[in-house]
């Protein structure tokens, strides 16, 4: 009945895990979730009522530009400058995306033709993976090693492999890893995908939560990195907008005219009081953004302080709400997440879910506040693993 790519598509995860979720909650089991990267704090309140006035307003009940209302680009052209140096002309090298996953996953459809190859990540958001699938492209995996500090080996890319590929997609601060990367490495992305005339796609979605001092760089401040990417952005992480789905895709301008070529045909733009509550969100007071690292930071601490106590080896991660942890010997990552879920009603996402090489790991996000958290590892205790 279904198109071959869709027969070929793995269960999306987090769907599978709603339904898992949604079954012990029948079952009246109180389950505290670590599951999903959705904030579970309000978004700011200066945000809603940019949008509540906004809606209020007539002239935003028609339709959107494709691109994205010139206020809202010029405002991400103002706070990309602001926060990374770097300078965009709004007009050609600022789209809007109705959230980054939308974009991410059309990408693909632009510059993929039947067979070509996306070089992967592997452990990783799935949807990178899924749209060059969508596109008929073939995912070429790059495996993310912890020797490696989760970063890809760029040098042990198949020559012949290298010349083929079409696009890199990449994602520091690293979901689900934690992992970070510096200028050094974007400097070898950069030369890596000149020399082989690859688009670089990276998910920068978790910059700004980031902690103890350290602050995650652009692809796009490197020298030369306009030439040949771009870079996908999103206000859900940052201003707990999750639900909202706006984000924004920066860079090089051939490269989003594809895109956006893409997206005239699939969507008609993202509501026009959504992109102002968004500009309300960028030019206004950050002070939000720092509560809520402030508020991770505290979750952090105390959940891998008690995962530590019950010797699961856990690195304390400097950026995202995400804790990745070695699941203990003896167990894969499904098994040891269907025991937490079965015997202790605490929900934690397999490795495995995120790619091959994410088998042996948990990713705990930490959205849940601090007395839920201490309650989890209490009822983790209580297995005696």
């Amino acid at each position: 009945m279904y198109a071959d790519r869709i027969n070929a598509l793995p269960p999306y995860l987090f769907a599978t895990i709603d339904e898992l979720k949604a079954a012990k909650r029948e079952q009246n089991i109180n389950i505290i979730d670590f599951s999903i990267g959705d904030p579970d704090q309000p978004t700011p309140e200066h945000i809603v009522e940019a949008m509540h006035d906004a809606v209020l307003d007539p002239s935003t009940h028609q339709y959107p530009s494709y691109k994205g209302m010139p206020s809202f680009r010029e405002a991400v052209a103002k706070w990309y400058k602001k926060r990374f140096g770097v300078k965009l002309y709004s007009e050609d090298e600022v789209l809007t995306l109705i959230g980054s996953k939308e974009g991410i996953v059309h990408l693909p459809l632009a510059f993929i033709n039947p067979g070509d190859i996306a070089l992967v990540p592997d452990p990783a958001y799935p949807v990178y993976r899924i749209g060059t699938m969508l596109a008929d492209g073939t995912p070429h995996t790059m495996p993310l090693l912890a020797k490696n500090g989760f970063k890809p080996d760029l040098n042990s890319i198949d020559a012949k492999i290298a010349k083929k590929a079409k696009l890199m997609f990449l994602n520091y601060p690293n979901n689900p890893t934690a992992a970070i990367a510096d200028e050094n490495f974007f400097k070898e992305v950069v030369d890596f995908a000149s020399d082989n005339d690859i688009i670089v796609c990276h998910d920068n979605a978790y910059s700004e939560v980031a902690y103890d001092g350290y602050k995650a760089p652009s692809l796009l401040q490197i020298k030369g990195a306009m030439d040949i990417g771009i870079e996908f952005h999103s206000l859900s992480k940052t201003y707990n907008m999750t639900g909202w789905r706006l984000g924004f895709a920066v860079g090089n301008a051939e490269v989003l005219a594809g895109l956006g070529k893409v997206k005239t045909n699939v969507d008609s733009g993202v509501f026009n009081a959504v992109q102002m509550a968004g500009i309300a969100a960028l030019k206004g007071p950050q002070g939000c953004v720092n509560k809520m690292r402030a508020i991770y930071r505290e979750r952090r601490d105390v959940l891998v302080r008690g995962l530590n106590t019950l010797g699961m080896s856990v690195e304390v991660p400097k950026a995202t709400f995400y804790v990745w942890a070695p699941v203990p010997r003896g167990y894969d990552s499904l098994d040891f997440s269907r025991l937490l879920l079965d015997k202790a009603g605490v929900v934690a996402t397999p490795g495995i879910g995120f790619g091959d090489y994410g088998e042996g790991y948990l990713r705990f996000a930490l959205t849940e506040p601090v007395e839920r958290i201490k309650e989890a590892v209490g009822r983790i205790r209580e297995l005696e693993i």
